[in-house]
């Protein structure tokens, strides 16, 4: 009986077939990724900062190293409205987008709080808010940004011989990040939580004016 013949690839051909399958899935991804209609509609916004949609995979991470999810975007405000902007945006898209919006500080949450699937990661490190303000008085107080790392805010008080009532052992962390869970710490039991120690808060919200 006569056979139909058979061929038999060589390593190397099946190595080149294998690496272009990969390249080829790779760069649908990243095409599908780049022109979806939620990332077209990111891009039309005016904003002083600026969206990132490819060096994302950090905003994946916190230091709980539980949970890794990776967002479609990272926004790098440079002002409040940028952040309003983007919610009230991503509000009038309604559910149909599935977007989400996550705040990330210094990213030491511990169950993916900072972070959100294919949603928009807000960078608030790099939210430029006004200089540290301490005022003197019979009630001393210090007017900062959520971003602002606690070790600043002690160096900064600590000209005028103040410091924070409440913090936590660890200073590296943003206000915001540590005020989202209370502010635990040694000074607690005295003085209460962070969050018990703040006069004033701002609230940003999707309202623009």
């Amino acid at each position: 009986m006569r056979y139909p013949p058979v061929y038999f690839l060589k390593p190397m051909n099946t190595f080149i077939i294998k690496g272009f399958m990969i390249l080829f899935v790779s760069c649908v991804t990243i095409k599908l990724n780049l022109c979806s209609p939620n990332t077209s509609s990111l891009n039309t916004l005016p904003l002083d900062g600026h969206f990132n949609f490819h060096e994302v995979h950090h905003a994946a991470r916190d230091f709980g190293n539980r949970y890794q999810f990776l967002p479609m975007a990272v926004l790098h405000p440079k002002t409040v409205s940028d952040i309003a902007t983007t919610i009230k945006h991503i509000w009038d898209m309604g559910p149909h987008s599935e977007l989400t919006v996550a705040a990330r500080g210094h990213g030491h949450s511990l169950q993916g709080q900072a972070q959100t699937q294919r949603g928009v990661v807000i960078n608030m490190e790099s939210l430029e808010g006004p200089e540290i303000q301490v005022y003197t008085g019979s009630s001393p107080y210090v007017d900062v940004s959520g971003g602002e790392l606690w070790i600043n805010v002690l160096h900064e008080s600590l000209k005028y011989g103040l410091a924070p009532k409440s913090w936590t052992d660890y200073l590296h962390l943003t206000i915001g990040g540590t005020l989202s869970n209370a502010g635990i710490s040694g000074q607690a039991f005295r003085h209460g939580p962070q969050i018990s120690n703040v006069h004033q808060l701002e609230v940003v919200t999707g309202l623009l004016n």
